[in-house]
C-alpha cells in the first residue's frame, strides 16, 4: 500500500511538472493561474469573492489575493464592486482571462489525454477515471471544513 501511494504521487508530482510547463510555455499562465481561470469561468455572472475563490482552491485569502494580483496585472481578471455587498469586490474573467482559459483548457485536454491516459491500456481508462474521482471525493470527504 505504501508502494502505490509512492507512485501515486510521483505520478502527480511529475504530471503537475509537465502539464504546468506546459501552460507556461503555451499560454503564459501558470497551473494555480489556470484553476483560478476556470473556477471564475465555472461561476459565471458578476464574479467570485476573494474568500470564494481562496475556500474553492484550499488558500489562504492573502494567497489568493496575491494570485489574483498577478492575475489582474496581466489583464486575465478585474475586480469590480461586489453587488451584494458595498464593502467587498468581486473578481471576474476579463476578455483576455476567457479567451486564455479556452485556450488553455483545449492544449490541457490534449495533455492530460496524452501523459495520463494513453499509457494505459485502452479498456482500463474510464474505470481508473471513476477510481480516480472516488479516491479524490474520499479524500475530499476527510478533510476538516473551512469556515
Amino acid at each position: 500500500m505504501v508502494l502505490a501511494f509512492g507512485w501515486l504521487q510521483g505520478s502527480a508530482n511529475r504530471l503537475e511538472y509537465i502539464l504546468g510547463r506546459a501552460l507556461e510555455e503555451e499560454c503564459g499562465i501558470s497551473h494555480l493561474m489556470f484553476e483560478v481561470l476556470l473556477i471564475l469561468g465555472r461561476a459565471g455572472g458578476p464574479g467570485m469573492s476573494m474568500r470564494a475563490i481562496a475556500q474553492e482552491r484550499v488558500l489562504t485569502t492573502g494567497g489568493a489575493t496575491r494570485l489574483v494580483d498577478r492575475m489582474e496585472v496581466a489583464g486575465l481578471v478585474a475586480r469590480d464592486d461586489n453587488p451584494d455587498d458595498r464593502r467587498g469586490r468581486v473578481v471576474r474573467l476579463t476578455q483576455l482571462g476567457e479567451e486564455t482559459v479556452v485556450r488553455a483548457a483545449r492544449m490541457h485536454v490534449e495533455n492530460v489525454q496524452r501523459f495520463l491516459l494513453d499509457p494505459l491500456p485502452a479498456e482500463h481508462r474510464e474505470q481508473f477515471t471513476r477510481d480516480l474521482r472516488t479516491v479524490s471525493m474520499a479524500a475530499r470527504d476527510a478533510l476538516p471544513r473551512l469556515r
